[in-house]
């Protein structure tokens, strides 16, 4: 089966700030793909607002149906789509950029990660339903007046604003969920449980600092094979994923927000020289750290 990498719409009910595709909010989608997607740059924010859907999420069927909220996140793979007739949705998608623009990112741990890939959808209650949909058409609306140069900021503000109460959401639902037990219908092996969050903990704290998974497995008295046998059964990834996003993160935060020199930056994350760390952000990021620095530096 052919694996597409989705792109955001353009036309009508699609709201974007200019032509970035950094934040695209979309309405009356009733389509769905015929193959299979795996976005490679977006996050997608998914309400159902009419029908019902069914597809596989790495492996895992998911359902959804009115007032349900899917959170789609970066390098997830999806297929086998299916829906009623009646079937809408609404969708925010946003970039990785897009997460550092609205001052979110660091807001996010490696836990919520996992809690949000493990019970990727919730049912909103009416209240939740009425503020979610608040906050998406003030969105919208704020897009469509660009009528100053402050728009894009006030829309970035609004969407954190939308963005940490959706994640308390979610927050609140997933513990409730580990509460009533229902971790068990996908992850009835404890062990695994509690080895995958002392490696997200690790991968978090190491903060860019420890790249090889042999390290990890070390810290965690397990074998590399073990540890990314039991991450692809329960999170559908390998380790050197998580490692390679919290170096990136580690990376971005010190080009953005610090004046470190490039030195400084391969020095504080065991890079071996500037060289190597600069072949690393071309790599990873698309762009040379200085590139980088030069495009997104906020200063401290």
């Amino acid at each position: 089966m052919e694996i597409q990498d989705l792109k955001p719409r353009k036309g009508d009910d699609t709201y974007r700030i200019g032509d970035s595709d950094d934040l695209v909010l979309m309405e009356n989608i009733g389509a769905v793909p015929s193959g299979g997607v795996c976005l490679q740059n977006h996050g997608i924010i998914f309400f159902c607002t009419e029908g019902r859907a069914q597809f596989e999420y790495d492996g895992t069927v998911v359902r959804v149906q009115k007032n349900d909220m899917f959170l789609y996140m970066a390098h997830s793979t999806a297929c086998n789509f299916l829906t009623s007739s009646d079937f809408n949705c609404r969708q925010i998608w946003f970039s990785r950029s897009e997460l550092w623009n609205i001052e979110i990112y660091n807001l996010i741990s490696v836990s919520d990660m996992t809690l949000l890939k493990l019970y990727p959808v919730v049912h909103l209650t009416d209240d939740e339903i009425k503020l979610c949909d608040t906050y998406f058409q003030l969105l919208c609306n704020r897009i469509k007046m660009s009528t100053s140069v402050l728009t894009p900021y006030i829309v970035r503000s609004l969407l954190g604003t939308m963005l940490l109460e959706l994640l308390s959401i979610m927050r609140f639902n997933s513990e409730r969920m580990v509460v009533e037990g229902r971790q068990e219908e996908i992850n009835p092996s404890l062990h695994k449980k509690r080895i995958i969050d002392n490696f997200m903990r690790l991968v978090e704290q190491s903060d860019g600092r420890i790249r090889r998974v042999d390290d990890f497995a070390t810290q965690l008295n397990v074998t590399p094979k073990y540890l990314s046998t039991i991450l692809k059964e329960v999170m559908n990834r390998r380790p050197s994923t998580y490692i390679q996003l919290y170096t990136l993160k580690a990376i971005e935060h010190r080009l953005r927000f610090t004046d470190m020199t490039m030195q400084e930056i391969a020095n504080d994350l065991n890079f071996p020289n500037p060289s190597f760390f600069g072949k690393y952000c071309k790599e990873h990021l698309g762009m040379t750290p200085l590139e980088y620095r030069m495009k997104y530096h906020k200063g401290t």
